[in-house]
């Protein structure tokens, strides 16, 4: 009896101090793809505000494809293969319905800070929430980007019509304008886009300007639009609902109240130095820039117009997509 009392104590003791150790070094799993970039600045910079606000109590590791493929990093999410990571919602809009209506295109030049409130606003919507929770998800930060633009080895645009057969690599609101005037969407793998426009896989890919610079498009590229203005990808940071909860009040407070610093910083970081640095390089490279024509864009947002409408009607039986759009609709008016 003597023994198993001392089994048992010592058991208990080894079991405090396991619980002990967990406790006192929480580390998440942060599911990211490529590898560092102007696109992945606000995960950066959370990690790092995150490690600083709780002495290293709370770290988030960042894996660059290690954990997941991109297209799957929803669903690694829904079951806890990881407890945070990063995807656009374009990737598999059948699985986030509600967060593609930040893809439609309204026809705005919006301000990358603005576009970041829009989307937590967004994000913050009852049937945007409803959705995501399906997945064991909370959108936690935006990841917000420019006005997507094309680049192109085709021939020079010169009209509307132009776009007519062009195979395009893009995300779903811009697309959706575009194949109204015959273009082709054309689904190939980020890493492969450089060379898919070389071999003549793809005519063209369109992008913000990281992108654009991360795949070097740009370097084959005969010319690029500048004032498209069909809107962009919505690109979210989420966490399981779960790992959320069951976070130390202290580290999920350090967590919830590091978003904002951290998007500032995104912010800053991607006009500074990103957009500047893409312009400097389309520059040097010598292509030619496509400025649609007050008439074209005209156009251009008649067809949005109609995209956004062929949205409702996708969707109004699986959610309100009238009211969403129009809440949606109403922050990129403010």
């Amino acid at each position: 009896m003597k023994g198993l009392k001392t089994i048992i104590a010592t058991s208990l003791v080894l079991t405090g101090f396991v619980a002990t150790e967990v406790e006192a070094a929480t580390e998440w799993n942060v599911s990211l793809w490529g590898k560092r970039r102007a696109f992945t600045e606000n995960v950066e910079k959370l990690a790092e505000l995150v490690e600083a606000k709780t002495n290293g109590e709370f770290k988030l590791k960042l894996s660059y494809g290690g954990l997941s493929k991109a297209r799957e990093n929803l669903d690694g999410i829904s079951f806890g293969a990881f407890e945070m990571a990063q995807f656009c919602s374009f990737y598999h809009t059948d699985k986030n319905p509600t967060i593609t209506v930040t893809e439609l295109p309204f026809s705005l030049d919006v301000s990358l800070a603005r576009v970041g409130e829009i989307y937590m606003a967004v994000f913050n919507h009852p049937e945007v929430k409803k959705d995501l929770a399906r997945w064991n998800a909370t959108l936690l930060m935006p990841t917000p980007l420019p006005q997507y633009n094309i680049a192109s080895k085709s021939d020079q645009l010169a009209k509307l019509e132009d776009f007519e057969g062009l195979r395009v690599r893009g995300p779903g609101g811009i697309m959706n304008v575009l194949s109204k005037l015959g273009a082709v969407k054309t689904s190939v793998p980020f890493s492969e886009v450089r060379q898919s426009m070389d071999s003549g896989v793809i005519d063209a890919a369109s992008f913000a300007p990281h992108a654009h610079l991360a795949t070097n498009t740009y370097k084959v590229a005969n010319w690029v639009t500048t004032n498209l203005n069909l809107g962009s990808a919505n690109c979210p940071v989420v966490v399981n609902t779960e790992a959320l909860e069951m976070l130390k009040p202290a580290h999920r407070e350090a967590l919830l109240t590091s978003v904002d610093e951290a998007l500032d910083f995104y912010v800053q970081n991607y006009e500074q130095n990103t957009t500047a640095k893409f312009d400097k390089a389309i520059e040097q490279e010598g292509v030619m820039q496509v400025t649609f024509t007050p008439e074209q864009t005209k156009q251009l947002n008649e067809l949005a117009a109609s995209v956004r409408q062929d949205w409702v009607k996708k969707y109004k039986g699986n959610f309100d997509s009238q009211a969403l759009l129009e809440f949606t609709a109403e922050q990129f008016s403010q």
